[in-house]
């Protein structure tokens, strides 16, 4: 039945042999024997398990089939990806329709998903090889099936009569067999059996003769006798081979392969070809082998260079194969050995030459497991490939390993208990030579274990002793000191500590100096004890530079004497300043530090600061020095031009004061100042020089009046000062004073402005006010209002100023933006609405916008609803005052209807009717454009016409014309145009005798005036044979396209073209088949003409045609030729 569900389980067991390709999907060619390796085993790469039920091989007659496959979803989290091919590599999802199906079903109850493959009316050529592929993240499973079609045998038929052409019948290429049946019995009841048996003729006739007897026997629908022979069962000559070679057979570089046959009658020469050159036996590359029947050749070692096309050839007859050397998978990164304890993550790591490459995990010589219930986890990120034991455990201590096919890779993993430590090791520092103890305390406390120093394992001495879980050393060395480790024996868990040997030491933070700088008075006595350390007692040197401090020095000498030295200077000076270097040395090592002396006098004072400048002077102060030196500080002063580098001192008295004030200082002159400190030491550093400053001069500002005065603000506005300096004016200070009260400083910020607003004031109050000129001289003297300002706000009537050009009506074009700005005053701030035509004015379609002193209407795309009056209204309390704004968006239309009243020699008279839409303004005009029918562009014939009808001249006889016409009015023409429906035809009547002329025979037979060239092509790519033909009439010559003298009909390979007789035969990707002798031929009836060429294909191996789609049959032909030749 075609209808039932085929399905099938398939066990694959571990042993099961691996194909010759090392696809995931393996593949095979043929039925041929796999190569044996009988050095080097075959592993087989693992498969996941998704399948649960797998589609089962079938065989139906003509009809419906389905293959069916199951996948759980117990253990995944979204739904698995499933393809279906055929044959290698053609995927079936595209090509579903009429006679595939693919549907996905699912069962929540049992979580099963269910795939199936529907088959509708299966026909011959759908037989075949199968497979389904499952992937689901990084798990893939698949299953191959077959699909056998079995055709009815038919009844013998009478071919003459089958096979004729029904009369308007272009093609009976598909053979109806229905119908042929029918036919067939109406015929048998005429004539029960044919006179000739045709279909013997035929079977015995060369493919050369077939056409000469459909002929000679009535058949015409040679096409469909074609197909039919094709599908005839043929007879099968016996071959010389029991067992021929498979298509394909692939091995890893460096491996070796084996190519068997069997042969029919073990008498028959056999010879080996590689890439057509014969193989010669070699011992250590290429070994044949007799077995019985089989004949055996063995390439061992093999390199890229066995990668090629083989055959064999056994009497007459040959068969081929193609080998694949498979570079291997080479571990560029291997798996490290770990150490660990139970409960602990273990993530082994490896890198793998190839992305995508299978590798095998192996635990003890034994394949580990990852399925989805396995506790061994397998991830894969690119080149990387990943074994993680999420919770290990005592049992997953052993050898691990991984698996490529071009290397190994393996490591130890160590699982142990958890081991207690109650009390760890502690990192010591002692002294030379005192004892050290090191002590631990763990659980169980009975585990012995290993001392281990800086890696080296540690025996007892003499020195040395361990006791259990301690180790004591009675007198330390330096060589004692390190790292050292106790190892329990059978934990990977080990307990650390450090030792450090104290060498000597020069303790400077005794000091208490920052920076270990000790500073000193010029004059003074220094004496520096610094306390050092070390065993034995170290041997001390002072040095200055490379300058050695001796004991017997006399102003400068240093001593050691117990645990410290020192240093002492009796008399300091300047000299004495440096870096002084302590260097300690003894058995145990060598330590040194650095002590940094100044030798100082009084510090010079900070930068003075310059507070008031005036005309010609200017008060300056500082700050006494930091550091006096221990004796009272005097100061004298200098002073310089900005310019220049000269400084003059101003005061040869010295003062102790820190404020003075220089004179006689030329006005609008930059100057600095600097101060000197002066004692019985000596004289300081100059100290940094002021910011500069210029002597100024400003007076005060003028015309001080008030601007404007509100409930709680007074704005005042005054005019620059007279005079103002040389480095121009700041800006201005302004203040205020209720009467009675002190003055306040409006602004805190200096104003460049010269009119300012007073806030936050109190109304009914009075207030005076003054204004300050300020620059960098410092406040001119103050300017003051002469009378005090009430502060309460005046009433002002509102007055709208309408812009002139608003006082006649305001004309727009329909789609133009209008913006008004009307202006008006008034105080306090006015209240304004518009209104249009009694209502307010809608927000959606008119925008408004209010200030203090105007108001804004805007419209972004005027329409013609926005025609009409606005009433503006501005109210202030009790006083109003109004203004009308009239606002026009006009745009007139086209005229009613055009006509053509009448038509006579270059003229044509026009009647048109006014628009219906004047547009809200009167029309003013028309515009009169005409057009040539041809080419439909239009002209200007008049403007500004004021009439409605209007008589068009100079027209061109034998032109066709239509006219349109737009309105004007005063915003311009119409947007459209009311066009004739009727064109005018300018006609002129002429009367001339036409001569006779005979004509001139140009009929010429086909001449070709550009030959055809010999070609070669690249196979794949699109290759074109051209030529050029002559003949008259153009086109009456046939061109006719042959191969090797037999016409390419309907083959959609090759395209032809022939344009202005240059004739072009494309060839689609060609292949090495393409290859011959092209022939272009013409024919009319004055004759014929042919050219040809030849056409070479540079060609493809047998995995390059696979690739590229070519049938398998087409592929063996064009071996079996291109051997040949």
């Amino acid at each position: 039945d075609g209808n039932t569900v085929k399905k099938l389980s398939i066990d694959l067991p571990d042993s099961a042999p691996v194909a010759t390709t090392g696809r995931k999907d393996s593949w095979s060619l043929g039925e041929g024997q796999a190569p044996e390796d009988v050095d080097k085993p075959i592993d087989n790469p693992p498969l996941s398990t998704l399948l649960i039920e797998r589609p089962q091989s079938g065989t139906v007659t003509v009809g419906d089939i389905t293959f069916a496959a199951k996948v759980e979803a117990k253990d995944l989290l979204r739904k698995p990806t499933v393809k279906w091919f055929k044959g290698k590599w053609m995927d079936l999802a595209s090509k579903t329709g009429k006679h595939l199906q693919l549907k996905e079903t699912f069962e929540r109850q049992t979580k099963i998903h269910t795939f199936e493959m529907h088959i509708i009316k299966a026909k011959d050529n759908y037989a075949g090889n199968y497979r389904c592929e499952v992937t689901y993240k990084d798990k893939f499973d698949s299953c191959s099936f077959d699909l056998e079609v079995k055709v009815e045998s038919s009844q013998a038929i009478d071919i003459r009569s089958a096979f004729k052409r029904s009369e308007g019948q272009e093609d009976a290429g598909e053979l109806d067999f229905s119908g042929l049946l029918k036919h067939n019995q109406e015929h048998k009841q005429q004539d029960d059996t044919p006179e000739v048996d045709v279909w013997e003729i035929l079977k015995n006739a060369r493919p050369d003769q077939y056409e000469k007897i459909a002929f000679m026997y009535g058949i015409t629908d040679l096409r469909g006798l074609l197909k039919r022979m094709k599908k005839m069962p043929k007879e099968e000559k016996k071959s010389a081979f029991a067992k021929k070679l498979d298509p394909a057979y692939q091995v890893d570089k460096g491996g070796k392969i084996r190519l068997i046959v069997e042969l029919a009658d073990p008498t028959v020469d056999l010879k080996w070809y590689k890439n057509g050159q014969e193989i010669r036996p070699t011992p250590q590359r290429y070994i044949f082998e007799h077995k019985g029947t089989q004949r055996i050749m063995v390439i061992n070692n093999c390199s890229s260079n066995d990668d090629a096309a083989y055959s064999v050839v056994a009497g007459e007859e040959k068969c081929t194969t193609e080998l694949f050397v498979k570079l291997p998978i080479k571990i560029v990164k291997g798996i490290e050995p770990v150490k660990t304890t139970v409960n602990e993550r273990i993530e082994l790591e490896c890198e793998v030459s190839e992305e995508g490459a299978q590798v095998k995990r192996m635990k003890n010589g034994v394949e580990v497991p990852t399925g989805v219930r396995s506790r061994y986890r397998v991830k894969c990120e690119g080149n990387k490939h990943y074994l993680v034991i999420d919770d290990a455990s005592k049992e997953d201590t052993g050898t691990y390993s991984v698996m490529a096919s071009g290397g190994t890779s393996e490591a130890h993993v160590q699982v142990d208990k958890p081991l207690k430590v109650f009390q760890d090791l502690q990192d010591m520092t002692v002294m030379l030579g005192q004892p050290i103890k090191l002590h631990c305390e763990i659980f169980p406390g009975n585990v012995p274990g290993r001392w281990y120093r800086n890696g080296q394992l540690i025996q007892p001495s003499d020195r040395l002793n361990i006791i259990h879980r301690a180790l004591e050393i009675e007198t330390s060395s330096l060589h004692d000191a390190g790292d050292y480790t106790f190892v329990p024996e059978g934990y990977s868990q080990s307990l650390s500590a450090k030792i450090h040997i104290i060498p000597p030491r020069v303790h400077l933070e005794s000091l208490n100096f920052p920076d270990n700088t000790v500073t000193v008075v010029a004059g003074n006595k220094l004496r520096l004890e610094i306390p050092i350390s070390g065993e034995p007692a170290p041997r001390v040197v002072w040095m200055k530079g490379e300058r050695v401090i001796l004991d017997s020095g006399h102003r400068v000498h240093a001593e050691t004497y117990g645990d410290q030295t020192s240093l002492t200077i009796e008399v300091t000076e300047r000299e004495d300043t440096g870096n002084y270097k302590i260097v300690l040395q003894n058995e145990a090592g060598e330590a040194t530090a650095s002590v940094k002396i100044k030798v100082v006098i009084p510090d010079p004072p900070e930068a003075p600061l310059v507070p008031v400048v005036g005309g010609d002077w200017c008060s300056m102060t500082w700050e006494p020095p930091k550091y006096d030196g221990g004796s009272p500080i005097l100061y004298f002063i200098e002073r310089k031009k900005k310019q220049s580098s000269r400084w003059m001192r101003l005061n040869f008295d010295l003062i102790k004061e820190t404020s003075f004030e220089p004179k006689k200082m030329i006005e609008g002159v930059p100057y600095e100042v600097r101060i000197f400190a002066v004692n019985a030491i000596g004289v300081s550093k100059p100290s940094e020089p002021s910011k500069a400053f210029t002597p100024l001069v400003t007076s005060e500002p003028t015309m001080l009046v008030v601007d404007d005065v509100t409930d709680t603000t007074v704005t005042v506005k005054w005019r620059p000062p007279e005079t103002i300096g040389a480095a121009g004016l700041d800006g201005y200070l302004v203040e205020y004073c209720i009467e009675g009260n002190d003055w306040v400083l409006s602004n805190k910020e200096v104003t460049e402005k010269t009119k300012y607003t007073i806030t936050g004031l109190t109304p009914g109050c009075k207030i005076l006010v003054r204004v300050k000129a300020i620059n960098k001289a410092g406040a001119s003297a103050p300017r003051t209002l002469q009378h005090s300002v009430l502060v309460k706000e005046v009433v002002e009537p509102p007055k709208i100023r309408v812009p002139r050009h608003l006082k006649q009506t305001y004309t727009r074009k329909v789609g133009e933006t209008v913006n008004l700005v009307v202006p008006f005053q008034g105080k306090p701030r006015p209240k304004v609405t518009w209104i249009k035509e009694g209502n307010p004015v809608e927000p959606s379609h008119v925008s408004i916008r209010n200030t203090d002193c105007d108001s804004i209407i805007f419209i972004r795309k005027a329409d013609r609803n926005h025609s009409g009056k606005y009433e503006m209204t501005v109210q202030v309390e009790n006083h109003v005052d109004t203004a009308i704004i009239d606002i026009q968006i006009v745009l007139p239309g086209p005229p009613q209807c055009v006509t053509i009243e009448d038509v006579w020699g270059e003229n044509v008279a026009l009647v048109w009717t006014p628009p219906k839409d004047s547009g809200n303004a009167p029309i003013t005009g028309y515009t009169i454009q005409k057009a040539d029918k041809k080419t439909m562009e239009w002209f200007t014939c008049i403007e500004h016409y004021h009439r409605t009808c209007i008589t068009i001249t100079e027209l061109v006889v034998g032109n066709e014309y239509f006219f349109r016409v737009f309105s004007e009015n005063m915003c311009g023409l119409s947007e459209l145009a009311t066009q004739t429906k009727k064109s005018a035809l300018i006609v002129k009547e002429l009367q001339m005798k036409i001569p006779e002329y005979s004509d001139h025979d140009f009929k010429e037979p086909p001449k070709f005036t550009q030959p055809l060239i010999n070609t070669f092509a690249v196979a794949g790519y699109n290759a074109t044979l051209n030529c050029s033909v002559r003949a008259n009439p153009r086109l009456q010559p046939k061109v006719i396209w042959m191969k090797n003298k037999i016409t390419i009909f309907e083959d959609p390979r090759y395209r032809m073209f022939s344009n202005q007789g240059v004739c072009t035969l494309e060839i689609r990707k060609p292949s090495p088949y393409d290859g011959g002798m092209y022939t272009c031929k013409a024919i009319n009836d004055l004759g014929e003409a042919q050219v040809e060429c030849k056409l070479e294909v540079k060609g493809f191996t047998f995995f390059e045609l696979m690739q590229r789609g070519v049938p398998l049959h087409l592929i063996d032909k064009y071996m079996n030729e291109s051997k040949i030749v």
